[in-house]
Order: C-alpha cells, then sequence, then structure tokens
C-alpha cells in the first residue's frame, strides 16, 4: 500500500512539473513579457546588537515583447521588527526589454530575535498585447534567523579547507586516473590469455 501511494505522489509531480513547464512555455512563446524575479537576503550581525539585513531583487524578462511600467512592491517587512537603513522596499521603472534584467536593493536593520517568514515580492507590469495590469512574484527565502545563535565554526577547519582543498581534489582525480590505467580491464585480460595458447 505503501509503494501505490509513494507512485500515485510521484505520477502526480510529474504531471503538476509537465504541466508547469508546459504552461510557462505557452506564456514565454506568445508575444508578450515573461518576467521572472529572484529575491535573495543576507543577514550581518552588527557589533551593536542589531542584524542588518541587505535584500536584492533581480528581475528579468524572458518573453518575447517588452514589459511597460515595470512595478516592484516588497511591503512584507513588518515595522514592528525592521527599520529600513538604506532604499526603499519599492520602485518603478518605464520599461523592460527582452532578455534585459533589473536590480533593486535595500537594507534593512531590527534589533528583534526572532525567525521571520518573509513574503515574495509583488511585480506589476502592462504587456503590449493586453489592456489588463499583469503580476507577477519573486522567489520567496528562506526564514531569516535574526540574532540567533549560530554555532561558530572553527576558523582552523576553513583554513584547512581553504589552503588544501583544491590539492586534494587533484591528488584524488590522478589517483583514480592511475588506477584506471593501471587495471586491466576483463576484456583485455582475456585478450592476453589467448594470445598465451
Amino acid at each position: 500500500m505503501a509503494k501505490s501511494t509513494m507512485n500515485n505522489n510521484s505520477l502526480i509531480s510529474i504531471i503538476t512539473l509537465l504541466f508547469l513547464v508546459s504552461s510557462s512555455s505557452v506564456f514565454a512563446g506568445s508575444d508578450s513579457p515573461f518576467i521572472v524575479a529572484h529575491k535573495k537576503a543576507t543577514l550581518n550581525r552588527l557589533k551593536s546588537g542589531f542584524e542588518k539585513i541587505s535584500v536584492s531583487i533581480d528581475i528579468y524578462n524572458e518573453g518575447s515583447a517588452p514589459a511597460y511600467d515595470v512595478s516592484l512592491n516588497d511591503d512584507g517587512w513588518s515595522s514592528d521588527i525592521f527599520k529600513i537603513v538604506s532604499g526603499n522596499t519599492s520602485a518603478s521603472w518605464e520599461r523592460l526589454d527582452v532578455g534585459a534584467s533589473l536590480s533593486h536593493s535595500f537594507e534593512l536593520e531590527s534589533n528583534v530575535k526572532t525567525v521571520f517568514y518573509s513574503t515574495p515580492a509583488v511585480i506589476t507590469f502592462r504587456a503590449p498585447s493586453k489592456t489588463a495590469l499583469q503580476e507577477a512574484y519573486s522567489t520567496s527565502i528562506l526564514p531569516l534567523e535574526i540574532l540567533s545563535e549560530k554555532p561558530k565554526e572553527s576558523p582552523l577547519n576553513l583554513r584547512l579547507l581553504a589552503n588544501y582543498g583544491s590539492l586534494v581534489s587533484v591528488i584524488s582525480i590522478v589517483v583514480l586516473f592511475v588506477y584506471l590505467v593501471a587495471t586491466p580491464s576483463k576484456s583485455s585480460a582475456a585478450k592476453g590469455s589467448k594470445k598465451k595458447r
């Protein structure tokens, strides 16, 4: 019974994936913009008991027509937890050409210890072939553990990896190559025994 459920789940996953791929290719194949947005955030602990959050959002037009009146809004940052220190959580551009990209970034600060789940940024734009305003969403980010106690990594391990990691990789590849060249294969061993007769 468990195997049947697992097969059904994988079948549903495959069908869903095929549907998403085919629907995205239909939208991208038509004469309209296809907006893809990637949101990322990095945390940097400050000495003063604050955590600085750098947010960047990259917007790409993967369609076959330019997007007009492009607006970005990332207002999911609670004012109870975050304070904007540089930039804005929203931006707008007149046009995004086919194959082009836009980038927007801002910085926040927080002194509240929490795990924060951010919402995707919303991108609105106009397509030349449609009268209605179109909407796209950025990728979501992993939960942000603000002012969490992170285990300290040993600097010795990082130093060893940085100094000797590539050397170990090269030596491993050379040893594998020598082993493969020096070890006779079964077919060549069979040929050698036939020649001795």
